[in-house]
């Protein structure tokens, strides 16, 4: 196969690469590697601005797949409409499973244990005990029961929680046990201790966190975002937050970046992480290898992996 696969990890770094395509590096600089109209395969770049992945797509009359190295694709999307019919885009299911996971386990056990008021309190030299909520016996429900969500549970077990209710899109059965539809949320929510978000944001996502979603949380209850900013309503957030009904902890928020001066930084019972969910030393490997493996589908006339959606078609 004769083709341009743009890349931005540089090519002589990625071990395994399938003989054929013209690897080029290109990682958002304002000159191109090459012709985009040329390019076959494109990688978007990663932790980029969203106009950086897409300001090459008008122009890529040539290309056939889309990869992104995140788990979401909402950055990419709005850049289909240039592209012919029959491109398919891929996400990186599996490249983030276990540093979004770390991190979700992090951000509640930090919330739970009071973890930023120690910090404070050291900043401060001053000794501050008390008692704080344990993980052990909480009940947890999971929105958005994907690969990050299987990942999450998986660190949850040994925390010895009292439960794991798990909510997607669609209802199946896991090894694990069920999985709630999105229709049954409702029910689900004044049960939960601790609701983790790890759901794509899409049309049913956006704004899935308003102001009916909060009102059935339970009294105390904490809300872990590291899913994406919009699917939470940031205004009825706060107005749970100031109320000290429920706490959050976010590791994406709307908007992002947060700026400052905005109310949500100094909301009480709110611990913010600034995107870092992805970005880990984990990531590099197993990008890597997601993309050695797809580039040997791709030249292999192989199906592809993690196809999300396929221009001129329905979702996928």
């Amino acid at each position: 196969m004769s083709a341009d696969v743009w890349l931005p990890i540089p090519p002589d770094e990625i071990e395994g690469l399938p003989q054929g395509p013209a690897y080029l590096f290109w990682n958002g600089e304002a000159d191109f590697p090459a012709d985009p109209a040329d390019c076959a395969f494109y990688v978007v770049p990663y932790m980029k601005p969203a106009d950086v992945g897409l300001r090459p797509l008008p122009a890529m009359s040539s290309v056939q797949v889309v990869q992104t190295l995140s788990a979401g694709t909402d950055n990419v999307e709005p850049g289909l409409k240039y592209l012919r019919p029959g491109v398919q885009l891929c996400n990186a299911r599996g490249v983030h499973d276990a540093s979004t996971a770390e991190l979700a386990l992090a951000l509640i056990l930090a919330s739970l244990r009071g973890v930023p008021d120690f910090v404070r309190a050291q900043d401060q030299g001053r000794w501050a005990g008390g008692f704080r909520p344990a993980l052990a016996d909480k009940n947890v429900l999971v929105v958005g029961y994907g690969a990050i969500g299987e990942a999450i549970e998986d660190r949850l077990v040994p925390f010895e929680v009292a439960r794991v209710a798990r909510v997607a899109r669609s209802e199946r059965t896991t090894a694990r046990g069920r999985v709630h539809p999105l229709t049954e949320l409702p029910a689900l929510l004044p049960e939960a201790d601790v609701v983790v978000l790890s759901t794509p944001l899409t049309e049913s996502t956006r704004g899935l966190v308003d102001e009916a979603f909060l009102a059935r949380m339970k009294d105390g209850a904490l809300l872990v975002n590291v899913a994406r900013g919009p699917v939470v309503d940031t205004e009825a957030l706060l107005r749970e937050l100031e109320s000290g009904r429920i706490t959050a902890a976010l590791d994406v928020v709307d908007p992002e970046p947060l700026p400052p001066g905005h109310p949500l930084w100094h909301a009480p019972g709110v611990l913010i992480s600034p995107h870092v969910g992805g970005p880990t030393s984990a990531f590099l490997p197993r990008a890597k290898r997601l993309l050695v493996d797809q580039l040997g589908r791709f030249v292999n006339r192989q199906p592809l992996r993690h196809v999300i959606r396929t221009t001129g078609t329905a979702d996928m």
